[in-house]
């Protein structure tokens, strides 16, 4: 717990001083309960930058393959959750849905893996899934800048503005408890769907709103 605070300190600190970090709808953000993140993913600063943006620990479903060695050790010990992008990982999802229930706050990334070009890409139906079974709200967030500041293929740290948006959970209990078996891909899909085009929206109701922007950050 310490350390995981420590270096939310610290990189908050770096978020605002290299890249004049702004979060918008801080209010959107309940205090306790379970709740599902589900958020666009272009760099691999999107990790670091929305936990910082967060009043509250969070856990992040990662890829398999960054949970090995020393890193993989101190990635476990913050909280984080390995899952395999191959496949559905049962064993990760259902430690997210656990974590969940306990009222803990996790972190998803819809499309799964990067954007390469840092458009937002269509959601996978992972996150249907969780949400049935863990039975709480989704909330949407926003990335926007960290694509700038970090491309995929970047060898060096750009300094970029990056903000966080934070849009009101949704709640999609009523779509999955109508799901039969025979419709649940269907539904988790576009479910799925439905969360990227919030997070979309997100980006453009931010555009419009610009001159007022600081009115809204913390």
């Amino acid at each position: 717990m310490v350390l995981y605070w420590t270096l939310w300190i610290i990189v908050r600190a770096l978020a605002r001083l290299l890249f004049h970090l702004q979060i918008v709808g801080r209010q959107h953000i309940p205090s306790t309960g379970g709740l599902l993140i589900a958020a666009n993913h272009a760099s691999y600063l999107d990790i670091p930058i929305l936990g910082c943006a967060l009043p509250r620990r969070v856990s992040f479903l990662g890829r398999m393959d960054l949970f090995s060695g020393l890193v993989g050790a101190v990635l476990r010990y913050l909280g984080w959750i390995p899952i395999r992008r191959e496949r559905v990982d049962r064993k990760g999802f259902d430690e997210a849905v656990r974590r969940l229930k306990a009222g803990q706050v996790v972190v998803l990334y819809p499309e799964g893996t990067r954007s390469q070009d840092g458009r937002l890409q269509a959601g996978k139906p992972g996150v249907g899934m969780i949400l049935e079974a863990a039975g709480c709200p989704v909330m949407p967030a926003l990335l926007d800048g960290t694509y700038e500041a970090l491309p995929p293929e970047a060898k060096w740290i750009r300094l970029r503005p990056i903000r966080v948006v934070f849009g009101a959970p949704m709640d999609f209990s009523p779509e999955l408890k109508a799901a039969t078996e025979e419709t649940k891909k269907v539904v988790y899909q576009q479910i799925s769907q439905e969360i990227m085009d919030r997070i979309a929206e997100l980006r453009d109701e931010e555009s419009r709103t610009l001159p007022v922007r600081q009115q809204l950050t913390l």
